[in-house]
């Protein structure tokens, strides 16, 4: 792929160029439901929000690779002899269980997994919740409103700020998190209560 182009931020980092690789090609065809633009662009969201908040190259890395093994067929033994165990290990902390069937239990259990991970995973988590959060918010603008699935959502990035806030209370992603959580707050209808999540 001679033409190639890679994000400004990402150079200089050895271990995300390898892994921005693996995500394009793992993502190829893939796009976002709310606007229908290509998927690695919330990949790319997460591991910006990462490099800029100082986070190391295994981290960023993590970042670009972070849905691989939740959106793709990708398994953590195709990650390891890539990008280390280190960097599996982080994708791992944050990929949910598709056994688990029922929403709320399915998150809750993420959240749980997230918070024994340690600090890197919490800030992984916190940079892919604002993405999250600003594709709601889009969501939530096109669609005039919130709908039933936007508010099951909604109700986890709560729950996943109060864990943010609990475990690393003082991390700069966590504060834009809570900022972008109240922008979404202002923009949604009086009547949009967010529905349990577990």
């Amino acid at each position: 792929m001679a033409d190639r182009r890679i994000p400004t931020f990402i150079r200089g980092l050895p271990l995300t160029e390898v892994a921005l690789a693996y995500a394009e090609e793992r993502h190829r065809g893939q796009r976002r439901e709310v606007d229908g633009a290509p998927f690695i662009l919330h990949p790319l969201e997460v591991a910006s929000l990462l490099y800029y908040a100082g986070a190391p190259d295994q981290v960023v890395a993590a970042g670009v690779l972070h849905d691989v093994i939740e959106d793709t067929e990708a398994v953590a033994d195709d990650l390891r002899p890539r990008v280390g165990n280190r960097v599996t290990q982080l994708v791992l902390a944050v990929s949910e269980d598709d056994r688990i069937a029922d929403f709320a239990e399915r998150k809750a259990a993420l959240r749980a997994q997230v918070a024994a991970a340690g600090q890197d995973a919490l800030l992984l988590f916190a940079a892919d919740k604002i993405s999250k959060v600003r594709e709601l918010r889009l969501a939530v603008k096109l669609r005039a409103g919130a709908n039933d699935a936007s508010l099951r959502k909604l109700a986890h990035y709560e729950r996943s700020l109060e864990l943010l806030r609990e475990l690393e209370p003082n991390a700069p992603l966590v504060h834009r998190l809570a900022d972008e959580l109240d922008q979404l707050g202002a923009e949604l209808p009086p009547t949009a209560q967010a529905a349990p999540a577990g």
